[in-house]
Order: structure tokens, then sequence, then C-alpha cells
């Protein structure tokens, strides 16, 4: 027989040849069926799913690289503003924006609004709040970010 389960089940009297036979038959037929199947269809099916595999992985990889490329151009906007903002004037005159259907205000100089509306000078967000930035920096931070910058006349 060479299945040693089987051998003490005949041996302890809870299986008689009859069954082990059965199964021995039952066993060699499921192996029959299984090995039945063409080999082919089964391993174009296995190529199948590797190719879907592959693709969703793909697809993954770049989702991750957009995000990844999204922060960076973020990093790189929040570095811009943090170390080229102007210092703004809590004394100064208001300055009034419209952002998103809605008026905003900054206070800032008389000189820092005449700058601002000649171009020479941007409003930007960052966080919460707003900053003052130069109109060159305010080109760079707009290449990578349009919607940072809020208000900057451009000269034609």
């Amino acid at each position: 027989m060479g299945n040693p389960l089987q051998e003490q089940l005949l041996k302890a009297g809870l299986a008689s040849k009859k069954q082990v036979k059965k199964a021995e038959h039952e066993k060699r037929i499921s192996r029959k069926q299984n090995h039945g199947n063409n080999p082919v269809a089964v391993s174009n099916q296995a190529r199948e799913e590797q190719a879907a595999k592959e693709s969703r992985n793909r697809e993954l990889n770049l989702q991750r690289a957009e995000e990844t490329r999204l922060r960076e151009l973020k990093a790189q906007v929040k570095q811009l503003i943090e170390t080229n903002r102007l210092p703004q004037d809590g004394r100064g005159e208001p300055y009034h924006f419209v952002e998103q259907n809605k008026i905003k205000r900054i206070f800032v100089s008389e000189e820092t609004t005449d700058q601002l509306s000649r171009g020479q000078l941007a409003i930007v967000k960052l966080g919460p709040g707003y900053e003052v930035v130069p109109a060159k920096v305010a080109c760079q931070i707009a290449s990578r970010d349009r919607e940072v910058v809020v208000v900057f006349h451009e000269k034609p």
C-alpha cells in the first residue's frame, strides 16, 4: 500500500480493504482529471494573469510617480515663497484683492502697494495666509503651480 495512515486504519479495523482501494481509485482519477487539463490553456491563462498584474503595477507606479512629482513641486513652491517673501507691515494700509469670489486684504506699506499695482510684486498664498514676493519669483511659482499666485499684474 505504501501509505502508513491507511495501514494503521486497516490494522485498527477502522477501514476495510475495499474502502482503501476505493480511496486510491478516486485519488488516481482526480490526478488524471487534473493532468487531463490542457497545459497550454493553463499556461496561457497564467500568462494573461501575469500580463494583467504587470499592467496594474505599471499604472500604480505611474500614479505614485505623479503624486511624488506633485509633492516635490509643492515643496519647491513653499521654499520659494519662504526664502523670497517680503516683510509685511501690520501698521500699513490695507491692500484689497479678490480670491475665489471673496474680497481679502493684507496690510502693506504705500511703497509695496505701488509696486503691487505696477507688477513688480505679487501676492501668493502660503498655507492659510498670504505673502508678498517679487515678480521674478512669482513667475517661477506660477510655472510650478498657478493656483498659488493670487495677485500678479503682469506687464504685457
